[in-house]
């Protein structure tokens, strides 16, 4: 949760490209990050996998208007609107790109090598058709933020009571990185043309990310007791969601801003 999907790279830079903001190139290197390289196949039109360049240029000829976000998790197709095979390989991804304006959907596939610390990543994106129908369970940036700040009051109580913050170097880690990330600026959390509203609810979805981050990968923490595990579980759960949600919210503002304007 805490670091940023590829899914929510492509579809943020994606709608930068198609609103003018950012060229061909600058959008395909701003999706790739510190991957070595994206390649999109089952592009109509061509017989084997093309560039992040080419790839975008020609889902923008096929129609493509805007590009939404799905984070779905088991029992919750956040994002979703089928049809089932695309669903269950989105599901197996735990991300996926939905366009708008063309019924095609995009599923990362990371294929990773090497030593630890030089890790050489490649990502294909499968392109498959997709349902043209509503996403499943995607709430507005206001009732995103409003759960948000909910979210974080409650999970905060709960986790600061179970003593999470004494979980170790690793959580002080996790903070420290957060912090380093969160000093690059706003401007860095949402590719150009996304409305400030947006780029508060990712940032406070990944506050809250972090939250969860450190409760999940540091132990059981101060949380000693079989009760207070569970107590952890049951508020991880729900925060978890609203999350994900908010994420989903905010990478999908820019499409449901342009629908509105129609």
């Amino acid at each position: 949760m805490l670091s940023e999907p590829r899914s929510g790279r492509l579809a943020a830079w994606g709608n930068a490209l198609l609103a003018g903001f950012v060229s061909p190139d600058d959008a395909a290197l701003a999706i790739v990050g510190d991957d070595a390289v994206h390649r999109v196949e089952g592009l109509p039109g061509e017989r084997g996998p093309v560039g992040l360049t080419l790839a975008l240029g020609r889902l923008r000829a096929l129609g493509v208007t805007g590009y939404r976000v799905a984070l779905p998790a088991p029992g919750h197709p956040l994002g979703l609107s089928g049809p089932p095979a695309f669903n269950a390989r989105a599901l197996d991804a735990e991300e996926a790109v939905v366009a708008s304006g063309a019924a095609y959907g995009l599923v990362p596939e990371v294929y990773e090598a090497g030593p630890a610390g030089d890790v050489h990543v490649e990502v294909v994106w499968h392109c498959l058709p997709v349902r043209e129908a509503p996403p499943a369970d995607v709430p507005s940036l206001g009732e995103a933020e409003r759960e948000l700040a909910e979210a974080l009051r409650d999970a905060t109580e709960v986790l600061s009571r179970l003593d999470v913050a004494a979980s170790g170097p690793v959580a002080e880690a996790a903070i420290d990185a957060y912090r380093a990330r969160a000093s690059r600026g706003a401007g860095e959390t949402l590719a150009p043309g996304y409305p400030p509203r947006a780029v508060r609810v990712l940032e406070l979805a990944q506050r809250i990310g972090l939250l969860i981050s450190v409760a999940y990968e540091n132990g059981h923490g101060g949380a000693v007791s079989a009760s207070e595990m569970a107590a952890r579980g049951e508020v991880l759960r729900p925060v978890e969601r609203v999350a994900r949600r908010a994420q989903v919210a905010a990478y999908n503002a820019y499409v449901e801003e342009r629908e509105r304007e129609r």
